[in-house]
């Protein structure tokens, strides 16, 4: 029998193979989903792209001899050179730090704003789904209004009131940002709480706790995580228009939104100076796009085992 299980069998004109040919290794739900990420090219080519503007935004500064808020007449609407890598502003600062300066802002509101964001939005939606009642009649219609009402303009209202500043900006995008995860999150939870895997475990009196964490989380974190990566482009681009009107970050703290409004002056003769910070902005977009595409396709459970 040791011999015949090393062989393909071929049955009927079909080919057969061996349990033995097709095993492999026993890996975690979170191994197998990195190892099916690397598979998929153009989310690792995301992943790779993000991981390496956070690098440089964290250590470029750093190592920069430029400061992000020295001026020099000298260097005014510098061209790229191998003196100043990305060029110089209107005021003779260093593009290349102030690139990666800006960097660390827009990314600290992107990621931070779009994961409270998706945690608020999930604990509300989960609640409502799983368990209804006039808790999910209440909160959708509190959901509903502020959803008819344009979100920009509750931020540019909040930042009018809270002033300019990071922490300002993050709470801003926080005030309404929550209500799209919410809703799908409870459409989700809502359905999979009618699937026979759920209604079995409350026969077999397996708590309401231990049913959301291990039965409805992992079939609804794949979209989690694709909101999440979907949300923080969006934020970025939100940071960067309130900058533009100038309710976002203050002078002479910079941001990829504070560098698209200098730059912008200057666009027929200058054009390097909004060319530059838009390159930025447009390839994160893409890169989270594919990642989060990515991302959900590793960790959602139904496709496990298929690739």
């Amino acid at each position: 029998m040791a011999e015949l299980n090393k062989e393909k069998f071929v049955i009927r004109g079909k080919n057969y193979v061996t349990m033995e040919s097709i095993s492999r290794p026993s890996l975690s739900f979170w191994q197998d989903a990195w190892r099916r990420l690397r598979k998929n090219r153009t989310a690792f080519i995301g992943l790779c792209i993000i991981v390496l503007y956070v690098l440089l935004a964290i250590f470029a500064p750093m190592l920069s001899k430029y400061d992000f808020h020295s001026m020099s007449t000298e260097w005014k609407h510098a061209l790229p050179s191998t003196e100043h890598w990305l060029g110089c502003d209107a005021s003779g600062r260093d593009q290349w730090v102030r690139i990666w300066m800006g960097a660390r802002v827009s990314l600290s509101i992107g990621l931070f704003s779009a994961f409270i964001n998706m945690c608020v939005g999930a604990v509300i939606g989960g609640l409502c789904g799983y368990y209804g009642g006039k808790l999910d009649m209440i909160v959708m219609r509190i959901v509903d209004i502020l959803y008819g009402i344009p979100s920009l303009i509750i931020t540019i209202l909040v930042m009018m009131v809270l002033g300019k500043g990071v922490i300002p900006l993050v709470v801003a995008l926080c005030i309404v940002g929550w209500i799209g995860t919410c809703r799908f999150v409870r459409g989700e939870v809502y359905r999979l709480k009618e699937q026979d895997f759920v209604m079995a475990a409350k026969v077999l009196g397996v708590p309401d706790f231990k049913i959301i964490i291990r039965h409805i989380i992992p079939n609804i974190l794949g979209m989690m995580v694709t909101n999440l990566c979907m949300a923080i482009p969006g934020a970025i681009f939100q940071e960067a228009f309130l900058s533009y009107i100038g309710l976002g970050i203050a002078p002479p703290n910079c941001s990829w939104g504070i560098l698209a409004k200098e730059g912008i002056k200057y666009l027929r003769i200058y054009p390097h100076e909004i060319v530059i910070p838009a390159f930025f902005i447009c390839t994160t977009m893409l890169a989270l796009n594919l990642l989060g595409d990515g991302l959900r396709d590793a960790v959602d459970p139904k496709l496990r085992g298929t690739k």
